[in-house]
C-alpha cells in the first residue's frame, strides 16, 4: 500500500547524516517535528522544524528523561487517520507519518567504565515506547 508522508518525528542521539536525511524531508515539504538536541543540530543547520515542547506546550523534563511521552505525540503516531479523525481534531493532535530514531547506546554504556548512575540514564524508554507505537500502527506510521 501507499503512504502519504505530511509529518514526520525526527529524535535520534546518533546524529550521523540525519542532516542530509531532514534535509531530504524538507526538500519534500514534510513538516518536522523535532527533540531539544535533535532540533538544535537541525535548526542550526537550516532545517526548519518545530520543536516537540513547542508543539505539545509541554516542556522536556527531569534532565531530559522525558520528552516524548505527551499524547500530542503518541496520539498522532497511534491514531486510526479515519476513525479518530474528529478526536484528533478535537485535541489539535496532529497525526505523525514518519518516526526517525534511534536508541541510546547502553550496551556501550554498560561495557565501559561507567557508573551504575551513568548507566541507568542510558536506558532509553521514550524511543522504544515511539518505537513500539509506530510498530503498532505500521498501516499509519513506519519507523527508519
Amino acid at each position: 500500500f501507499h503512504m502519504k508522508i505530511k509529518r514526520a518525528l525526527i529524535s535520534v542521539y546518533d546524529k550521523t547524516n540525519i542532516i542530509e536525511l531532514a534535509s531530504f524531508l524538507m526538500q519534500q515539504q514534510i513538516e518536522i517535528l523535532s527533540t531539544g538536541n535533535t532540533y538544535k543540530v537541525l535548526s542550526g543547520a537550516g532545517i526548519k522544524t518545530q520543536e516537540v515542547s513547542d508543539y505539545t506546550q509541554f516542556p522536556e523534563i527531569l534532565d531530559g528523561r522525558v520528552k516524548t511521552l505527551h499524547p500530542k505525540i503518541h496520539g498522532g503516531i497511534l491514531c486510526d487517520r479515519k476513525r479518530h479523525e474528529k478526536e484528533m481534531q478535537n485535541l489539535e493532535i496532529k497525526p505523525i507519518d514518519l518516526l526517525i530514531t534511534n536508541l541510546y547506546p547502553f550496551w556501550k554504556t554498560v561495557n565501559s567504565n561507567s557508573s551504575e548512575k551513568q548507566i541507568i540514564e542510558q536506558i532509553d524508554i521514550g524511543g522504544v515506547a515511539l518505537i513500539r507505537a509506530t510498530a503498532k500502527n505500521f498501516h499509519f506510521t513506519s519507523v527508519i
